[in-house]
């Protein structure tokens, strides 16, 4: 007995699974009586559920299918869009400290806690409210449908001729596309392809039939997340992330020996993968540089400040140590889930080549899974993907549900009681994972959704950055910096391309010397074409983003024409995340700063050390409360408005271990690759 590509034994595989997350709901229920235990769970989570915590809330799907597919299109080297993350393990030895030391329960709280503002503390939770919903909890509920339909594919013999059409109407597109790479098509060929272009822009085309229906899977799968979450709140999260954190790594790794085991045995990977594509750090035409790296490295460092989990993840720990623990355990088990997803990739190479080349990159994940996995390990991947998507949205809904109550429904209600708090949190759930779900079914271009975000959240994670380390910033260079960098990062580059004028000035699409592949790429616009196609003398006009960033640096005297297309990416990030800090840096230096009592409180707050026990921590607090300066012999600047303390054994012990273990990791790594390449 099948649906689709399932057998039974896989259907109970994945029943149970979504009958034990259930379970744990409820159980996770009982004692949720307050805001902090239904928020952050009591702050009562020791170092085995921080790790899974982390794990699961850093570990999706997603990344899993994208990474593969990188790897799959220019080798090893595109790991580096997600394994950069690798160097930020010892920062966050630090991070996840200031963000428990702080004791607030949402990141919206510190802006009201250190810079007195009310105001910005709400603009920030309505924002991140209505960007995670669509891209966090959307993105998620897309790419979760997108990968368990890949894996309940109806049979070829059973297509109706509209299902036939479609998909070979998307294999058409798919062949021209390749052919107008190698050299330009002729004009009918170019008129075909643009249409198929556009069917594909309206749904039309699909690179296989699913017995999947949309609407069904994001009913069932919403209410899964939205039953254990409700009831039992961060509590019920943690427990998940507990299970569903091994069914992440067995969904993982199951692909490599069932890939192996399929080429011929490990020996088989080297003969049959080209050499090149073995190569870390990328080759001249993977457009993978050191300096790619290290902007990517640096963007991602400044935003993840500014995620909305941050505080519900680390203000549940029961302790720093648990905190700091759990923060860089989880994240380095995510790091080796992305060198197995690399693996995978490379399989996937050895697999599809020559005559068997998969026509969408993005299919290699579920193709693998289709042709290598028998009854119940396919349920078992099903059930993997299930739990890394859930556990990643379980964790924002429930960040969102935290802001919206404390910044948002609770300066509408002043007087609310805890219970009503956490009923509010519960309707803040649904209401949150039902818009997800319209939102899923909407997605149209999920890239620049996801660029959106990354751009956007760079701001509010400088702000944090220097809320946490200087004590002279201003609540008006913050509302400077996210204003103006709005400006610059998502309203300019997404309103230039719709405006005829600008999008066909000739000083916009300007073309870049022609590379190594001949082919001449545009400076500033994500792509320029001749805005009649059967015209070829036609005026150029630009698609796609309007890279502003490049525009500034050109006009600031940097060519950014005679660049490398990785030098103009690396140049557009680092322009990023440097700009929202020369803002606040020079707003606050001319605005007024909050009472100096006011922040001295902030700052006495954050140098002392959470105590073992309530009642410790209580009258720690008190001490602090009374002389917030009582712990002023530990800053690095004493006479300075930088904030910075001195490391302490702790400190420098973790660090270094960190260090270590990244070290340790990237080496492993590169020792695989070159067991591998033979």
């Amino acid at each position: 007995m099948t649906i689709g590509s399932l057998h039974l034994i896989d259907i109970l595989v994945v029943a149970g699974y979504l009958v034990v997350v259930t379970y744990l709901g409820h159980r996770a229920a009982k004692g949720n009586t307050n805001e902090d235990d239904f928020f952050l769970a009591g702050r009562k989570l020791g170092k085995l559920y921080q790790f899974f915590l982390n794990f699961g809330n850093a570990t999706d799907a997603n990344g899993a299918v994208s990474t593969a597919s990188l790897v799959y299109q220019q080798g090893v080297s595109g790991v580096w869009l997600s394994l950069q993350t690798l160097f930020m393990n010892p920062y966050y030895w630090f991070m996840n400290l200031w963000f428990r030391r702080v004791r607030l329960v949402t990141v919206a709280d510190l802006f009201e806690e250190r810079l007195g503002s009310r105001a910005l503390a709400r603009f920030y939770a309505i924002f991140q409210i209505a960007a995670s919903v669509v891209v966090t909890i959307g993105f998620g509920n897309l790419v979760a449908y997108k990968i368990s339909a890949s894996l309940m594919v109806k049979p070829e013999a059973t297509w109706t001729a509209a299902e036939r059409q479609s998909v070979e109407n998307y294999q058409e597109m798919k062949q021209l596309e390749k052919q107008a790479k190698a050299a330009p098509l002729p004009p009918g060929a170019r008129t075909r392809l643009d249409a198929l272009h556009d069917a594909d822009a309206r749904g039309e085309l699909r690179s296989y039939v699913t017995v999947l229906e949309p609407w069904t899977f994001y009913l069932v799968y919403t209410l899964i997340v939205g039953v254990y979450i409700v009831l039992g709140g961060m509590a019920a999260t943690a427990l998940n992330e507990a299970f569903q954190g091994i069914l992440i790594v067995a969904f993982s790794a199951i692909l490599i020996p069932a890939g192996l085991s399929a080429l011929g045995g490990w020996h088989a990977l080297g003969e049959k993968v080209p050499a090149a594509m073995f190569e870390l750090f990328g080759t001249a035409s993977s457009q993978v540089t050191g300096w790619t790296v290290l902007a990517i490295l640096f963007v991602s460092v400044v935003q993840i400040h500014g995620i909305i989990g941050n505080m519900s993840v680390s203000g549940s720990a029961r302790n720093e140590f648990a905190a700091r623990f759990g923060a860089v355990s989880g994240t380095y088990a995510k790091r080796i889930m992305i060198i197995m997803w690399a693996f995978a990739g490379l399989i996937a190479i050895a697999l599809y080549q020559g005559a068997n080349a998969l026509s969408d990159p993005d299919a290699a994940w579920g193709t693998m899974a289709r042709q290598l996995l028998g009854p119940g390990l396919l349920g078992l991947m099903m059930a993997g993907v299930l739990a890394a998507n859930m556990s990643t949205v379980a964790a924002q809904t429930m960040a969102i549900s935290g802001l919206f109550v404390r910044n948002v429904y609770r300066h509408l209600r002043p007087a609310l009681t805890d219970r009503e708090a956490v009923t509010a949190g519960r309707w803040a759930i649904v209401g949150a994972l039902a818009v997800g779900i319209i939102a899923a079914t909407n997605m149209t271009n999920v890239f620049s959704v996801v660029q959106l975000l990354l751009t956007v959240n760079v701001p509010f994670g400088a702000a944090v950055v220097l809320i946490f380390v200087w004590r002279r910033l201003t609540p008006g260079a913050v509302w400077t910096a996210v204003i103006v960098s709005a400006v610059v990062n998502i309203i300019a580059p997404f309103v230039v391309p719709l405006v005829p004028a600008l999008r066909q000035h000739p000083a916009l699409v300007e073309l870049a010397a022609a590379g190594a592949s001949g082919r001449r790429e545009p400076v500033y616009f994500e792509s320029v074409v001749r805005s009649r196609p059967e015209d070829l003398s036609s005026p150029l006009e630009g698609r796609g983003r309007f890279h502003l960033e490049l525009y500034l640096l050109d006009r600031a005297g940097i060519d950014m024409a005679a660049r490398s297309s990785s030098a103009r990416f690396a140049a557009r990030f680092l322009f990023d995340g440097l700009f929202p800090f020369v803002l606040l840096l020079l707003v606050s230096l001319r605005t007024r700063a909050p009472p100096p009592a006011h922040v001295d409180q902030f700052y006495g707050k954050m140098k002392t050390p959470v105590g073992a026990t309530p009642g410790l921590e209580a009258a720690a607090m008190a001490e602090t409360r009374r002389d917030p300066h009582r712990f002023d012999h530990v800053k690095l600047f004493p006479r300075s408005s930088w904030e910075f303390t001195k490391w302490d054994r702790v400190d420098t012990i973790g660090f270094v271990a960190c260090c270590a273990v990244s070290g340790g990791i990237l080496w492993a790594f590169a020792l695989l690759l070159r067991a591998a390449a033979g």
